[in-house]
């Protein structure tokens, strides 16, 4: 069985990105989004971080948070051969509830891909009624159908902070 991460997250957060499970990667490094070829990190650095590279996981992480972002998966364990999605079984879902419960300023979900939507929805059909979300183009390396420009484009939609009420 794998194990994901704890949630990258405080008090202040608004927007939590959603993915699946961690790839051999990020789970070796115990970082989000470690893969060298994923494109989440180049598409936060451009839109929070004026294009320039973050070079380290303290800067992505600082960079997340200081811009009310949250990073969680929705599998706290599962089995996986190898890094895809697809291959994905046995799931245990992690605490939405208490964490989202926990967490009042949080508005809007991302989900990371088809995928993480797909768990989620199965999961936690009951929280989707409850925030605003949107399912966004994978950032994996494994999802080439869409070019990096249309990606950045979605995420720079879905990014913004909501407007106050």
């Amino acid at each position: 069985m794998l194990k994901s991460l704890p949630p990258l997250i405080d008090d202040n957060a608004q927007i939590l990105i959603i993915g699946t499970m961690p790839g051999d990667f990020s789970l070796q490094a115990q970082k989000y989004y470690a893969h060298p070829r994923n494109n989440f990190w180049k598409i936060i650095s451009i839109l929070f971080n004026d294009g320039i590279d973050l070079l380290n996981f303290d800067e992505r992480e600082n960079c997340i948070i200081s811009h009310n972002l949250a990073l969680w998966d929705n599998l706290h364990f599962c089995e996986r051969d190898g890094s895809l999605d697809s291959n994905i079984k046995n799931m245990i879902p992690n605490d939405f509830e208490s964490l989202l419960k926990n967490h009042p300023h949080i508005c809007r979900l991302i989900f990371n891909g088809q995928k993480s939507y797909q768990i989620f929805k199965k999961f936690h059909p009951e929280l989707l009624e409850k925030y605003q979300y949107f399912v966004l183009p994978s950032t994996s390396p494994a999802n080439a159908s869409i070019s990096f420009d249309k990606k950045l484009e979605f995420w720079k939609d879905a990014l913004s902070l909501p407007q106050k009420l």
